[in-house]
């Protein structure tokens, strides 16, 4: 066998586990879903939760299933792929997996600009949307701003963002100890990250949000994939490296900003999902999709699992705050090491 044929064989066999891998990512996820509608203090049949989707009125299964399951459902579906897609963006970009959205202040500046719409200005589920997002917008220009002096620096973005993380992280602390008390729960459940009392009002802008950017991020994947083996040989290979950067970052924080508005700053899905959808795939994947999958299947299933199966009722953030902290104290280890 030469070589060229061998290495198309490696080439096929990758495309196929890739191909495989994603699909199985796919499955689970439908299947989390559905136990989502399916599973709850009352239990209801896939038969019952099929008339339901399908226009019937079911008693009991009707208000249940339709009008509370349901839009939790598609929320913590939209919120996983919102999350994951985004994540693994900034972490590829960066060329570092701690490069989270979560740890380098993007979610942070969405927070933050979230609890000031909730305690001081009282404003609506759309508004805090905008606001969240512009707030989210404005913080990654001043960190890459903040970052780019002499040439961009992942590193210094890295370090410049966990900087500008703590300085929000103490106004939404601040804007905290200012609350009303009819406020303080409300804007306290929203920064655990929670999909309790999900409606459509909630639901429907995050997942026009979802459907609109991330086709955007599959289809410049390659060239994110590019991104990562440096500015000089993806301009070499191509590559608009500057159009590039602007369009997915822009894609990727609006991901981040609806989705936190929409139901707070889950922990840590954006930074587990890439690592974990990579490890699953193997190097030099398309990293996109997966992590969007990964991202709703831990969502999906933290909620599940917060909501069911351990005595008590928790929110997801709480959940995937437990999960998540192992994981990046993991790979700060693991990051020190190969440093070494």
């Amino acid at each position: 066998m030469t070589t060229t044929m061998r290495i198309t064989g490696l080439r096929r066999q990758a495309r196929t586990r890739r191909a495989a891998t994603t699909t199985a990512l796919a499955l689970l996820v439908m299947a989390v879903f559905c136990a989502s509608l399916i599973w709850g203090e009352v239990i209801y049949s896939p038969t019952q939760v099929w008339q339901v989707l399908s226009g019937e009125q079911v008693a009991g299964a009707s208000y249940a299933v339709g009008t509370l399951r349901l839009p939790r459902a598609v929320l913590g579906l939209a919120a996983g792929l919102a999350f994951g897609a985004a994540g693994v963006v900034f972490q590829t970009l960066l060329r570092n997996q701690l490069a989270s959205p979560d740890i380098i202040g993007i979610s942070s500046g969405a927070s933050a600009a979230g609890v000031i719409c909730i305690v001081f200005l009282g404003l609506g589920q759309t508004m805090v949307s905008v606001v969240s997002l512009i707030a989210a917008l404005g913080v990654a220009v001043l960190i890459y701003v903040l970052s780019h002096r002499g040439g961009f620096s992942g590193a210094r973005l890295i370090l410049i963002g966990i900087g500008m993380a703590a300085m929000l992280n103490s106004l939404v602390t601040y804007s905290l100890s200012r609350a009303d008390t009819w406020d303080l729960p409300t804007a306290t459940r929203w920064l655990t990250g929670s999909l309790n009392g999900a409606t459509w009002e909630r639901t429907l802008p995050l997942g026009v949000t979802v459907a609109v950017l991330l086709p955007v991020l599959l289809a410049a994947q390659r060239n994110i994939i590019l991104l990562r083996l440096g500015d000089a040989t993806a301009t070499g290979l191509g590559v608009n490296v500057t159009a590039t950067r602007v369009i997915v970052i822009i894609a990727a924080v609006a991901l981040i900003a609806v989705a936190t508005a929409a139901c707070g700053p889950i922990a840590f899905v954006a930074f587990v999902s890439g690592p974990l959808a990579l490890r699953l795939l193997g190097p030099g994947a398309p990293p996109v999709l997966p992590a969007a999958l990964v991202g709703a299947l831990v969502v999906l299933t933290a909620d599940l699992a917060g909501q069911y199966l351990l005595g008590t009722r928790y929110p997801v953030g709480v959940i995937t705050g437990a999960l998540g902290a192992p994981f990046l104290i993991y790979m700060l280890i693991r990051s020190n090491r190969e440093a070494g």
